[in-house]
């Protein structure tokens, strides 16, 4: 059995998700403790007892402790990564992205393409962004192997959640294949979708592309923003995110939600700053990719090797956790070097 701390590092449910999804690939019953000792409310939430349940779903396994607030669970997984079609309600606002994010790593290896509707929060804080995740995660896991889809179905805000996220996934036959970036190169051009529900009259699709669009320009980076007028939410909301890739081949991207007295230009400046800010630190990924990357690379194949743009705490946790599940990781000058352990089906 692994035994995983929960408090280290950085004490997060990151850890939860991917040590889950790690123990199930390996066969390797598990053991957490301390589960998100170090947020301010402890132990599982409902998206992260989500994701532990549908891995189990995914593997057969067997668990015990798994409630809201539990801060100590078992894992046992079962003998096969079951492909098919998944779905899965939070019940809350909690991210359907992050439930996304922990399932991945299974279906990339499953006997079947799997394909997840997953009910919740789909634009909000804290969480990825599906169009990030669309337009900048999936097509690096595609240069590793892997065919990941994500769709918004409807569109879902904090508090209310009633979002709907579609996952499809086509395994692969051999291990990921390592990723290697290893020079910036120049970003001229970005894409992006300034997506917002039931604020038509506000503008506010409109102005988060503008301002974002003059922040970029002023940086010297020409920008397209679609503008996405949504009526299908249950509820308002909104969303910014633009993507791009560089002259060798790094791909790049920055978002944020809307929230209650955020103004529409202050959440196009950030993102457009975000990303300007990125692309200055010489980083060969982004602030996002940075720590989500690590866990495919912990099972490919081979050296991987990219430039962060800083040392977070889930990059540091999930490098830390990459070694508990028998990879090599480390990070030196904020180049994040992993030797994958070339999992196979």
């Amino acid at each position: 059995m692994i035994h995983v701390d929960g408090s280290e590092r950085s004490g997060s449910g990151t850890i939860v998700r991917f040590a889950v999804a790690l123990a199930a690939l390996l066969r390797r019953p598990l053991h957490i403790f301390n589960a998100r000792a170090r947020r301010a409310r402890p132990g599982l939430r409902p998206q992260h007892l989500a994701a532990v349940r549908a891995c189990a779903e995914i593997c057969d396994a067997a668990a015990d402790g798994l409630f809201v607030g539990s801060q100590e669970f078992t894992f046992a997984p079962g003998g096969t990564i079951h492909g098919g079609s998944y779905t899965w309600d939070i019940g809350t606002a909690g991210s359907t992205t992050m439930l996304a994010l922990g399932i991945l790593p299974l279906a990339c290896f499953a006997d079947g393409p799997l394909t997840a509707r997953i009910t919740g929060g789909v634009f909000q804080d804290f969480a990825p962004s599906p169009h990030h995740m669309q337009h900048v995660l999936a097509p690096l896991l595609a240069r590793m192997g892997a065919a990941v889809e994500i769709e918004v179905v409807r569109a879902g805000y904090a508090p209310a959640g009633a979002g709907v996220l579609d996952v499809r996934v086509t395994p692969i036959g051999r291990p990921l294949a390592a990723i290697r970036l290893a020079e910036p190169g120049q970003l001229r051009s970005v894409l992006g979708v300034a997506f917002s529900s039931h604020l038509a009259e506000r503008r506010v699709s409109e102005r988060m592309a503008a301002a974002c669009e003059a922040r970029l320009a002023a940086g010297g980076i020409a920008c397209l923003i679609e503008r996405v007028l949504d009526a299908r939410a249950s509820h308002p909301g909104a969303s910014l995110a633009v993507w791009g890739e560089s002259s060798t081949g790094c791909l790049f991207g920055a978002d944020w939600a809307g929230a209650r007295g955020r103004t529409s230009e202050t959440i196009g400046q950030f993102v457009a700053a975000s990303l300007l800010d990125d692309l200055a630190s010489g980083a060969t990924v982004d602030r996002h990719v940075a720590d989500q990357l690590i866990v495919f690379a912990a099972l490919a194949e081979g050296s991987s090797r990219y430039v962060v743009p800083d040392v977070t705490e889930h990059v540091d946790a999930n490098l830390w956790l990459a070694e508990r599940f028998g990879a090599r990781a480390s990070c030196e000058r904020r180049e994040v070097r992993i030797e994958g352990i070339a999992h196979r089906r």
